[in-house]
């Protein structure tokens, strides 16, 4: 039998529940087809684990912001060298209209 896979928005949604306390354990397991221990484990790690959010320190941040800015370079640089691109494919065709077919070899591009 195939282990069930859930995704962490879904186990913080269903955990989110269960601590409003509307519906209990059993009612939100029976509902989901997930067993009430599986469920208290989820609830027990995101506990556990809800200083991180706060938790986040100076370095992390930073770094974060600089993984930001890489990205929007990368992006930048991807879009100069796609325009490029276009620009050279566009001159190549200009040449060949200019000076004829075999033009490449002419000027010594080996292409």
């Amino acid at each position: 039998m195939e282990k069930k896979q859930y995704t962490p928005e879904y186990k913080a949604k269903i955990v989110l529940e269960m601590l409003q306390e509307e519906t209990s354990v059993s009612e939100i397991g029976s509902r989901e087809g997930i067993n009430k221990n599986q469920l208290q484990n989820w609830k027990k790690e995101f506990v556990d684990n809800s200083a991180r959010v706060f938790a986040q320190t100076k370095l992390e941040k930073e770094a974060e912001r600089k993984i930001r800015e890489l990205e929007e370079k990368e992006h930048e640089y991807q879009a100069k060298v796609g325009q490029l691109t276009i620009e050279n494919d566009w001159l190549k065709k200009k040449y060949g209209q200019v000076y004829g077919a075999g033009w490449e070899t002419k000027f010594g591009n080996k292409r």
